[in-house]
């Protein structure tokens, strides 16, 4: 038979390797396949890891951003404090000035009394003579 027929007999062994190497082709397509799924879900888990890392990292600075801005607050706190402190110390300064020029003045006035009472004194000494 010729003009290119093949008879079926002839046909089968080709056939079947070529079927076996369809067969191979599709198992090496599969296996590549679920490579590539684990892959990706490989690649997932990474993915998800990075974003949970992430977070933990915005976390920390909001926390960091929370205690930096607590800290200014109490800075702020203390620096009034401090100058309220420094005001009163002031007042209690000029108070004790205060206090100590009254002072003064009461121990003028006594002894100017006492200078009146060695007068006084003095005089009826030599009115007594």
């Amino acid at each position: 038979m010729p003009n290119g027929y093949i008879h079926p007999e002839q046909r089968l062994p080709q056939s079947e390797g070529t079927r076996e190497k369809a067969q191979d082709e599709a198992e090496s397509a599969r296996n590549e396949a679920e490579q590539c799924r684990r892959l990706a879900e490989q690649a997932r888990v990474i993915r998800d890891q990075h974003r949970e890392a992430l977070e933990t990292l915005r976390e920390g600075r909001e926390r960091l951003r929370d205690a930096g801005e607590t800290a200014r607050v109490a800075g702020e706190e203390a620096r009034i404090a401090a100058e309220t402190a420094r005001h009163a110390a002031i007042h209690a300064v000029h108070a004790s000035v205060a206090s100590l020029h009254t002072a003064l003045e009461h121990m003028k006035v006594v002894e100017e009394m006492r200078r009146i009472l060695r007068d006084v004194r003095d005089m009826n000494k030599l009115d007594s003579n």
